[in-house]
């Protein structure tokens, strides 16, 4: 029977964990172990008892880790306090991790576990096809995200969001720009249109014009824009078009009360779209919130982790904001877990079908060697074995 090990998480402001008690009694309805390192859920509020009355074992501590033939994890693997070494260095040979282990971003850590034969379910490589939507744990978090990114920025705002008609005047409707439509952009949409504010969405990609209108939203038209998509996720796009884009969108921001950026491409630095021109053109008492810090930010004042004022303007760089609303984050994740090992579980055995599109699309590394192309041109790119 496979042993499934789930960790407590070191990496400052992760509160995350990787499995529920209600995961961790599907896990077992598998045929799964699962053994769960004590504390570990307690940062979202899933107490040691509350594992073991699902069916966990609450393991030893740290030593598990050498151990278990499945670990799961919400955040890339590092390096880890009281064993001493690299996590990656710490899994039993041939042993599978599975997680958000940004594996474009972290190859120096894929290399490590193709070289010790680990082998590697990346869920950002996860193929955007219908069949694997209850397994897209990016969305999951992006969801999260999105919300919690709208509630900061009214939070910190200094005015109201909705429109108010009181006896003392009436008050005008906060405005928000928001840049990205994905699912991020699209649920900070909804939850801005919620509070009352009026909301605009810049895209590069036209197809999601009808999504914005149908949320509220009114969407930013841009010249030349691009219909193409690389896995679901907008592609890189030209110096030329950039310049383009922030310069419609420009005009925009300078009327914004509040602006939240969300683009991103996978594997590469974040797209710069608020200039520090930009900022300076906005009121004083404005905000803005980088959803992107973590990946070099859209904003070029953005700072990870901090929040700084510059011309006015509060600029929030929370890098890990799922993280910030722990218990729904980690219960939204550890569902899209359990749907994967289900879809790679027989009979209580993990069972890799190098033909599923699925699995092969999650997988990075197995058996010594990187299956994944993306993974394997950034490897070669970092000049890492591939």
């Amino acid at each position: 029977m496979p042993v499934v090990f789930v960790p407590k998480r070191h990496r400052e402001g992760e509160t995350r964990v990787a499995a529920t008690p209600d995961s961790v009694a599907r896990l077992v309805k598998l045929g799964l172990s699962v053994v769960v390192e004590p504390g570990a859920g307690v940062a979202s509020n899933f107490l040691d008892e509350h594992y073991a009355a699902a069916g966990a074992v609450i393991g030893e501590g740290a030593g598990d880790w050498r151990t278990a033939d499945v670990v799961l994890v919400p955040d890339p693997l590092g390096a880890h306090p009281e064993l001493g070494v690299l996590e990656a260095e710490a899994l039993k040979e041939g042993a599978v991790v599975m997680g958000l282990l940004d594996p474009l971003g972290q190859v120096d850590t894929m290399g490590i576990l193709q070289r010790r034969g680990i082998t590697a379910l990346a869920l950002e490589l996860l193929p955007r096809i219908s069949r694997a939507q209850s397994m897209d744990a990016l969305s999951s978090q992006a969801n999260i995200g999105g919300y919690k990114a709208a509630l900061i920025a009214a939070e910190k705002l200094d005015r109201y969001m909705p429109l108010l008609m009181t006896a003392a005047g009436t008050v005008k409707p906060s405005r928000v720009v928001i840049m990205g439509a994905g699912v991020a952009g699209l649920q900070a949409l909804a939850t801005c249109r919620r509070l009352g504010a009026v909301v605009e969405v810049s895209d590069i990609r036209p197809e999601v014009k009808e999504q914005v209108e149908s949320l509220g939203g009114r969407f930013i038209d841009l010249p030349d824009m691009q219909a193409d998509s690389e896995g679901g996720y907008a592609k890189a796009v030209t110096p030329e078009f950039l310049k383009k884009q922030q310069a419609i969108v420009a005009e925009r921001v300078k009327q914004a009360d509040a602006v939240i950026t969300t683009a991103q491409v996978p594997g590469r630095k974040a797209p710069l779209l608020v200039t520090e021109e930009m900022v300076a053109s906005m009121r004083p008492g404005a905000v803005i919130v980088d959803m992107a810090v973590g990946s070099g930010g859209n904003c070029a004042l953005s700072k990870a982790g901090e929040t700084v004022l510059v011309h006015g303007v509060s600029i929030i760089g929370e890098a890990n904001l799922p993280a910030t609303m722990p218990r729904d984050a980690s219960t939204l994740y550890a569902s899209n877990l359990v749907h994967v090992l289900t879809h790679i579980t027989d009979e209580g055995a993990i069972d890799f079908d190098v033909e599923d599109e699925i699995l092969m699309g999650l997988m990075g590394t197995y058996k010594g060697k990187v299956v994944n192309k993306r993974l394997a041109d950034a490897m070669s790119r970092a000049g890492g074995a591939a």
